[in-house]
């Protein structure tokens, strides 16, 4: 009888998302980050606790509600997550609550001060009032909550005041609710400044300063607010009418978020229960939401904007992006990247070289056409500003656009009309594929035409935040194959093989596993054998396992994962040789690279995709080599810089210890994403004393 196979250990990808989360809160807590830097992690770990229910909770609980027999195993699996993230959010809730407390109270101290509608002075007071007659007059109306059946038109974006009101001598009172005018003013109000300090107030204590104002004429005397917020579902139901345009169906699936189902419901612990039943009532919540009381203010989303009243002294020192002198000056960029490969990394390297890259080959007579790949793109967008004007040159321009692109569906939508009027072709995906590539091809008249990969999106926004490595080639063997994949896009069901990028849904897996089952046998014939990994989120079944194979085998895995990751180090006879870090610094990193040691002759690729299900198996994403000796040793710097990060890289073990990493050796705290830079700096400013390693593909 065949012996049964052992279980390896998987993490829940959920579970592992609240502990990545929970890094950017300890972020937050620590006394050697700036204060104002400190609000920033305070805003990011809230904002992406709301992404988070919306999303992932959201899909949890539809396969929690199923009642289909045949996935009760699911069902009950969703459930047992969803108890263990309920359980870990109340105790991150507190942890964030104390955070919030103590780093306001440091501010104080630094003569920036946050006050209350309880601590104003009478002059702060006429200022506060001078205020809302100015800029809120009449832009806040009170709902009655008699008269609605439901909360189902409000927005879970916006934070909303409980208010309970009531007339002096008179027996009674009255429930309303009301929005916060965020959008009008921004969640804080600077106040004049006093003898040297600043003053600041949220916007729910502006306003509950004013409810005489809101409620003028009424005869109410007894004004009580509470602030509340909830996070709807926000699958999008997509129309199936096959009358229905693309375009007209992502339209009518943004305006259906608004009315998701509410899943999470967070309020003043201090609101009385007759106020809270009304408004608990009018979000028909069930069993499995989540129901949590907090502090006075919800929504600290908007602690990333907190005014920093000019200290810089409380925020990192500014690290200016660095336009690299190689792709600078009067030369055509295009020409000195059909020299060589050129790559940039981004937000070390200024994104401008690429919209360099692009607006000359808007104008260049040499350029021909034009073809991009867009997942989210920029408010003012200089990429999509080239390629009008590209279009309007009479260059072929062709824009594969992915308009479900989480949260941003709407901006897509607006810039591709804009492109579409320019007369751009404008092509929206594949059915049931998202396009996640970050892919370019320039075709030229003379001279052999150009791509580019990586690792991030064409968005100016993102590059000055997010960490991504950019290839810029001729190389035809990479070139011609970034041109098939815009074939496979228009043409999906057409059979493509592609030789040197690893295309999912084509064979990218295949070729991963691949990749570790040649280290798995090179270790075992004695040959070099390691995988060096740095990437967002691994949680995969199939790649999860065959890391724990190639570790029983004896090869040494070093990872640098983001974000979620399924992997469980520690765990004897199976992770052994595994060790994972996970870095949380000024800048979200986001780039993707992985090193294979083949033996001795490594190979070295950046790309797209995460090790996750619907990156591998149901979205378009692109792979490429890297070939450039020169370039080959900067991926491998920027992974062994993340992996031996003292100061800002904690070991990601499965169970949420969030340790930091310590060196064995006696080496000097290492600050990985401060090396790079210093080093980006140091290397440009010895250009052109350097050579140009003029390394032909």
């Amino acid at each position: 009888m065949a012996q049964k196979k052992k279980k390896l250990p998987y993490l829940e990808r959920d579970i592992s998302w609240m502990y990545f989360n929970h890094r950017i809160l300890q972020e937050a807590q620590r006394e050697d980050v700036p204060l104002l830097e400190r609000m920033t992690f305070l805003g990011i770990y809230s904002n992406n606790l709301d992404e988070f229910f919306r999303v992932r909770i959201a899909s949890q609980s539809r396969i929690a509600e199923s009642t289909d027999k045949a996935a009760q195993a699911d069902s009950e699996k969703a459930k047992k997550v969803i108890r263990q993230i309920s359980k870990l959010n109340a105790q991150y809730v507190k942890e964030y609550s104390d955070t919030v407390h103590r780093v306001t109270e440091e501010l104080r101290k630094e003569n920036i001060c946050l006050v209350s509608d309880t601590e104003v002075t009478p002059q702060q007071m006429a200022f506060i009032q001078a205020f809302y007659k100015e800029k809120l007059s009449g832009s806040i109306v009170p709902i009655w909550f008699s008269a609605i059946k439901l909360m189902d038109c409000e927005n879970d974006e916006n934070i909303y005041l409980a208010v309970k009101v009531g007339k002096e001598g008179k027996a009674g009172v009255d429930y309303a609710f009301l929005e916060l005018p965020v959008d009008l003013c921004g969640r804080f109000v600077r106040l004049p400044d006093y003898e040297g300090r600043s003053y600041i107030m949220y916007v729910d204590d502006v306003i509950r300063c004013c409810l005489p104002m809101v409620f003028e004429g009424l005869g109410y005397t007894d004004f009580k607010a509470y602030a509340f917020k909830f996070t709807r579902d926000a699958e999008m139901e997509i129309d199936n009418d096959l009358r229905t345009g693309t375009l007209q169906k992502i339209s009518k699936g943004v305006k259906s978020r608004k009315r998701g189902e509410p899943l999470r419901f967070i309020y003043d612990a201090q609101m009385p229960k007759d106020l809270l039943k009304r408004v608990l009532k009018k979000m028909d919540l069930d069993s499995l939401d989540v129901v949590l009381d907090s502090g006075r203010y919800q929504n600290h989303k908007d602690m990333m904007s907190f005014p920093d009243c000019g200290r810089q002294d409380l925020k990192y020192p500014r690290w200016p992006s660095i336009l690299k002198k190689e792709l600078d000056g009067p030369e055509s960029l295009i020409g000195r990247i059909q020299e060589k490969d050129r790559f940039l990394h981004v937000p070390y390297h200024s994104f401008d070289s690429f919209i360099r890259v692009l607006q000359e080959a808007a104008v260049s007579k040499n350029v021909s056409s034009i073809k991009i790949t867009l997942y989210r793109l920029a408010k003012e967008s200089k990429v999509v500003k080239a390629l009008i004007g590209a279009a309007r040159n009479g260059k072929k321009v062709t824009v594969v656009i992915e308009l479900l692109a989480r949260f941003d569906e709407a901006s897509n939508i607006h810039w591709s009309k804009k492109m579409q009027d320019a007369g751009i072709k404008v092509i929206f995906g594949v059915e049931g594929l998202k396009i996640h590539s970050k892919i370019t091809h320039i075709g030229t008249k003379k001279g052999p035409d150009i791509a580019c990969i990586s690792t991030g999106n064409f968005h100016e926004g993102n590059a000055r935040t997010y960490t991504d490595c950019m290839l810029m080639t001729a190389n035809p063997r990479l070139v011609k194959e970034v041109d098939m994949v815009f074939d496979f896009i228009e043409r999906p069901y057409n059979p493509i093989r592609f030789r040197e990028l690893l295309v999912s849904p084509n064979e990218m897996k295949r070729k991963f596993v691949t990749l570790i089952n040649n280290e798995i046998k090179n270790k075992k014939a004695g040959k070099p054998a390691y995988i060096k990994i740095k990437i967002n989120h691994i949680t995969d079944p199939i790649m999860v396992q065959k890391l724990y194979e190639a570790s029983q085998a004896g090869v040494e895995i070093d990872l640098l994962v983001r974000g979620n990751c399924s992997l469980m180090t520690g765990v004897p006879g199976v992770s052994d040789h595994i060790r994972i870090r996970g870095i949380i610094d000024r800048y979200l990193e986001h780039s993707r690279i992985f090193i294979f040691a083949n033996g001795g002759e490594e190979k070295i690729f950046i790309g797209s995709a995460d090790w996750m299900p619907r990156n591998l198996d149901h979205r378009i994403e692109v792979i490429t080599p890297i070939y450039d000796p020169a370039l080959k040793g900067e991926m491998k710097r920027i992974v062994e810089y993340g992996l031996k990060d003292t100061l800002q890289g904690r070991i990601v073990d499965g169970r949420g210890s969030n340790e930091f990493h310590t060196s064995a050796e006696a080496e000097a705290p290492f600050r990985s994403q401060e090396a790079l830079y210093n080093a980006y700096l140091a290397e440009n400013q010895a250009w052109p004393a350097q050579t140009d390693g003029q390394t032909d593909n």
